[in-house]
């Protein structure tokens, strides 16, 4: 995702944002605390599964996918939460199937979006979801702390995305509690997944550090479960033949 392409999207966003309705505030859907479930299971990479039919850097990943079947089958597989994908424009996502997945499936659901106003973040816990995601890219430092504070308040917790130690550097001022770092180059799109290794040297204690993009083995698994404690995994899952399977691969233990 270029630096260009996100411009675009935030255009898309903010546009959105302007047309989107104020929604009274619903009760908060009842789970486990993120943090609190990775703080009391580091034993093993515990794996964020994403539904995602789509993206701008692959096109079409699976549209005909049964999306409460694939998240329900996350969930039995042990994943400790589920991704979901509601960017209509750019990744064929929808808001009602973060909806129609958080009131089938027991355990937390991340509003996968680019989160530029409360009004989404209302929205997003409306739906069901108990995290939500703040991209440091997408927004000013200030900005971001509103956002973010905003969020805390309303119970929901928040995965902060980063790119690079700028970035880590933002979420670590921030106080941030669950930080994503994700291995996707934003100016040439290319995913590499030394860049977690290599942000891994700045890590803090006391936070909970989330691998993101470009992980689809168990191999790729292995890489990074030393330094974090989950990984975020969509294209892998939403392309496997065998989801149960593929989850398992990438459940790597950390004894």
């Amino acid at each position: 995702m270029s630096q260009e392409f996100l411009a675009r999207i935030l255009e898309q966003k903010a546009h959105e944002v302007e047309q989107m309705k104020l929604e009274e505030i619903q009760p908060l859907r009842q789970t486990y605390r993120l943090a609190a479930f990775l703080k009391n299971h580091q034993d093993r990479l515990q794996v964020i599964a994403e539904v995602k039919k789509a993206s701008p850097s692959l096109g079409d990943i699976n549209l005909n996918v049964d999306i409460v079947q694939q998240a329900q089958t996350y969930e039995a597989n042990g994943a400790v939460m589920i991704s979901v994908l509601t960017d209509e424009v750019f990744f064929k996502g929808h808001l009602d199937y973060l909806r129609e997945i958080s009131s089938q499936v027991n355990i937390p659901t991340l509003n996968k979006d680019f989160i530029i106003d409360e009004k989404q973040i209302i929205r997003a816990r409306n739906a069901g979801a108990t995290v939500i995601l703040l991209i440091v890219a997408a927004l000013s430092e200030e900005r971001l702390k509103e956002l973010y504070d905003y969020a805390t308040e309303l119970g929901l917790e928040v995965l902060v995305e980063t790119h690079n130690l700028a970035e880590l550097e933002v979420a670590h001022r921030l106080g941030a509690e669950i930080i994503g770092v994700n291995n996707r180059n934003l100016t040439t799109f290319e995913v590499d997944l030394q860049t977690s290794i290599d942000l891994a040297q700045h890590f803090k204690e006391d936070r909970y550090y989330i691998s993101e993009s470009a992980i689809f083995t168990g191999q790729d698994a292995i890489r990074v479960a030393p330094y974090f404690n989950g990984i975020l995994v969509g294209t892998a899952l939403m392309q496997a033949e065998d989801v149960a399977q593929r989850i398992k691969e990438l459940q790597i233990d950390k004894g």
